[in-house]
């Protein structure tokens, strides 16, 4: 008899397990319904031996979770246990879970995290909503209120034909979202002029450390050197100065126009920069302050003066600003990026947002992430030779779940505004801006410190002391209004489409207020109107666009003339098509029927747990409440708070460990913050020599890239030939590398599918000879309430809330990977820039966002909560019982190849 664990969990790619000389995707079976027979609710379907009522209410909810969310009912729980040879469940398990690792008095229980039902679980949600303050903010730094068509959030957002698909590893079940990213890599390249660009990355701060990366590498690792610009928002240099450090990068930070000189040496602040040790350049463009700065003779004096190859020019930028502005392309960029969440996605706390990529065409195949292509018939995944599971510790990127759900989204926001709206949406907020910046000008003491005074969306002002500073926030407060603390004399506000004209006048008044004068109503606007001549007044504009651009108006007075785009965007029939709901429902359910989703059928693909992607759980994601709440905000949060905490602790009880980041915003990321984490442990111990990570050889791709992106070595472990881990290789080269020893990974259970009884000893090794246990946490599913990480040995774990706490897939993301650590680490989980995070002595942030891609933490937190421990515990037994029971089936048509 085999023991395994539900392989569905196993990896993050589409590996298959040879059986006997035939092929089958690897078994795997999802704990949500198998059977489409009727299962009664309530207390008579509460699994295996467990009480009905442990909390002794008088009369206890019916609409419980478990019942719903568990496939098979006792009865056939019990026929599968008799075909095993098991008379119970416990009996089952002590044959599958080692002794040496299996829980005594379980951790995970309805005394530890008691059972909600769906309706106590909503009215939970309520209660927390409520608890979040209701304020617009108008901080900006990269974060938009975006405004949804309907049309898309109820088709796109809330439609499980479009988020619970997998990843398309299988084209052909996945034409329709395949077809969808075509759209966004088009739209991307369209609005940026480059000719490449991928299928989204996890966010614009990651995205940016790709691009140093990409540069690095372009290279061949001897140039040092990246510039970024002063005028990068301060989350991405965190996340770039965390990336940097694993790679040896020198990062300077300054005003990148001191790269304009002769010689070989530039002076950027009081750094110098030899050109012949230049990596990349990264600017912003326009910049966290508004800024909008013509780089065009900076790129061309970079490249020509270069005697070599010349440094990769970065751009990061906003799509909706480039409907106006020159693009990178025909400023000379090589790379464009930047978030793609002002189209048509909630700011949802932080995320998840789309990050678009773009590339010269002489880069496509540096560029990271996944790309669409076409041929003959069909679309695919193309050139992934450049990914981490086929390149391993040679990848330049560990990235494996991206954001295909909200880069979807985005496209489909494309699709339905077209070049014409997406151009009208653009002016209306530069029609705004120029507004706001003429009130400001008649401010006494006040003035735009935006540089040339040029700007699209947002001001810097200079209100001329802290005193009336002070003054401007406390009138915003009193309208419900967050702005951007700049400095104590310097606010910023940011504008979008979700603007109101009343809104508008407010924050007009605001200032005005704080300037000795009186606040200015909507109507009045339009005395600012006539003197930037944004409009003929006299004439009536178009419904869609209040303040439309036409050929004669000055409305691009903000930006230089040098700047003002004259090409074209989004010329693709598919951006000129589908302008009414009609023939947009249409398209968008054109496409879905073209793939494979949980509303279709199971997905047995072997490398993730598909769960099911409850209703109930899924609820509070778009409220605005939640969903409407910028990341920066300084106050009113504490339902997000309630949720966080709550959910962290809740992992923590989960996995055995003392503390929790969940800014990671994907299972890679989240090995990239662990080690990180680790090797900042070491740091502080006088240690920071230790840098060599020992990997089976069975190890998931992102493993071993995730590892040299730390900064580490790769020394791979060998498997045995039945896929366990040999712990006497292992031995020798913990042994061998003591002295430099700093990490061991290992995915349990294994990539293979099985649980090895010799993990403890494994882990022991590691500790013995100097080192820390990184455990993979893709498989937890196989672990709650029957072991855990801690007890396995680890240090520090990430988890896949994508995969085992029930976050869709959306078809390639959003995903989210948060870190779990031992106590001696918790001092070292991630910082931000912002929103303080992390411990006493934190590394710095790996993503934008202070909790990464909070707005899905909802989901996992609401299926935790409803499942209660015990139903947690029942899942992943019934997880595992599932696969055993199929792997009994097919025992006398097929050899399986890796058991215990």
């Amino acid at each position: 008899m085999s023991a395994m664990h539900s392989t569905m969990m196993v990896s993050r790619t589409v590996p298959r397990v040879r059986l006997g000389t035939r092929f089958l995707p690897r078994l795997a079976l999802r704990t949500t319904a198998l059977s489409l027979r009727h299962v009664p609710i309530g207390p008579s379907t509460r699994l295996f031996s467990t009480p009905a009522n442990p909390t002794g209410r008088p009369f206890p909810p019916l609409d419980t979770y478990p019942a719903r969310h568990i496939g098979p009912n006792p009865v056939e729980a019990k026929q599968m246990l008799a075909a095993l040879g098991y008379d119970s469940m416990d009996a089952f398990v002590r044959d599958t879970v080692p002794d040496s690792i299996r829980v005594g008095a379980q951790a995970v229980s309805e005394h530890s995290i008691p059972a909600l039902s769906e309706s106590e679980l909503l009215q939970r949600a309520e209660e927390l909503a409520h608890m979040n303050e209701k304020k617009r903010s108008f901080i900006g730094m990269g974060y938009w209120n975006a405004v949804v068509p309907q049309v898309v959030l109820r088709n796109v957002i809330e439609n499980p034909s479009w988020y619970t698909p997998y990843t398309p590893y299988q084209p052909e079940i996945a034409q329709g979202r395949l077809e969808s990213l075509i759209n966004f890599q088009t739209m991307a390249s369209s609005l940026t002029g480059l000719p490449i660009s991928n299928a989204s990355l996890l966010d614009e701060g990651t995205a940016a450390a790709e691009a140093m990366v990409m540069a690095f590498a372009h290279h061949g690792q001897k140039r040092k050197t990246f510039v970024v610009d002063q005028g990068v928002s301060p989350q991405s240099l965190a996340v770039l100065r965390t990336r940097a450090g694993g790679f040896g990068i020198r990062l300077v930070v300054g005003d990148v126009a001191g790269l304009v000189g002769s010689g070989e040496t530039r002076q950027i602040g009081n750094e110098s920069v030899k050109l012949s040790d230049l990596a990349g350049v990264l600017v912003q463009y326009p910049d966290v302050n508004g800024s909008i700065t013509d780089y065009s003779s900076l790129v061309k004096h970079i490249k020509e003066a270069s005697s070599g190859p010349a440094p990769l020019l970065a751009c990061a930028t906003d799509l909706l600003a480039l409907a106006v502005l020159t693009p990178p392309g025909e400023l000379g960029f090589d790379i464009a990026l930047g978030s793609s969440a002002r189209f048509g996605v909630p700011v949802g706390y932080g995320g998840p947002h789309a990050a678009f990529f773009s590339v010269a065409d002489a880069l496509k195949r540096k560029i990271p992430g996944r790309l669409v292509g076409r041929r003959r018939p069909a679309y695919r995944l193309a050139l992934q030779t450049r990914e981490q599971h086929i390149r391993r510790e040679k990848a330049t990127s560990n990235i494996c779940t991206s954001q295909a759900l909200l880069a979807n989204t985005a496209a489909m926001y494309a699709v339905w505004h077209g070049p014409e709206g997406v151009r009208a949406i653009a002016e209306r907020v530069l029609g705004m801006c120029a507004v706001l910046e003429g009130v400001v000008k008649t401010i006494d003491g006040m003035k735009i410190q935006n540089t040339s005074g040029h700007f699209f969306d947002t001001l810097t002002i200079d209100t001329g002391s802290a005193q009336k500073a002070a003054k401007v926030h406390a009138e915003a407060a009193k309208r419900a209004y967050h702005l951007r603390v700049v400095d104590e004399r310097t606010v910023g506000v940011t504008l979008d489409e979700s603007v109101t004209e009343a809104e508008l006048a407010g924050i007009a008044s605001c200032f005005l207020i704080a300037g000795g004068q009186g606040p200015i109503a909507p109507l009045d606007l339009v005395q600012f109107v006539k003197a930037t001549t944004l409009v003929d007044t006299d004439n009536a504009a178009p419904a869609h666009a209040p303040l439309a651009h036409s050929s004669t108006s000055d409305l691009l007075q903000s930006i230089p003339a040098s700047l003002r785009r004259s090409s074209p965007i989004l010329t693709q029939p598919v951006f000129n098509t589908h302008h009414s709901e009609t023939e947009l429902l249409r398209y968008i359910h054109a496409l879905q029927e073209k793939d494979l989703s949980l509303a279709h059928a199971m997905i047995p693909l072997g490398s993730c747990t598909m769960k099911l992607n409850a209703s109930a759980a899924m609820r509070a994601l778009t409220w605005p409440e939640f969903g409407g709440i910028h990341p920066f905000v300084p106050n009113g949060v504490e339902g997000w708070k309630v949720v966080i905490d709550e959910l962290s602790r809740d992992l923590c009880t989960i996995t055995g460990f003392a503390a929790c980041s969940l800014q990671p915003n994907s299972g890679a990321a989240g090995e990239y913050a662990g080690l990180n984490v680790i090797r900042a442990y070491h740091a502080s111990r006088g240690e920071n020599h230790r840098d060599i990570c020992l990997i089976p050889a069975s190890a998931h791709g992102t493993n071993p890239a995730s590892a040299v992106m730390a900064g580490m070595k790769v020394v791979p472990v060998k498997n045995l030939a039945d896929g366990s881990l040999d712990l006497t290789d292992l031995r020798e080269k913990a042994v061998k590398h003591k002295d430099r020893l700093g990490a061991f990974m290992i995915t349990y259970p294994s990539t293979y599918g099985v649980f090895e009884p010799g993990v403890q000893e494994a882990c022991q090794i590691i500790h013995d000879n100097g080192g820390q246990v990184y455990l993979d946490g893709a498989n937890l599913n196989a672990q709650i309430g029957m072991t855990d990480p801690a007890i396995c040995g680890g240090d520090v774990c990430h988890l896949n809330l994508h995969k085992t706490f029930a976050i869709p897939h959306g078809g390639g993301g959003p995903g989210v990977g948060p870190i779990c650590v031992a106590e001696h680490l918790a001092p070292f989980l991630p910082s931000h820039p912002i929103i303080p995070t992390g411990g006493s002595k934190a590394i710095e942030a790996v993503a934008s966002a202070p909790y990464g891609s909070a707005s899905v933490l909802l989901i996992s937190w609401a299926y935790i909560k409803m499942l209660g421990g015990q139903g947690l515990s029942d899942a992943s037994k019934l997880a595992l019982l599932n696969a055993n029971y199929i792997a009994h089936r097919l025992a006398g048509h097929y050899s399986l190849k890796y058991k215990n």
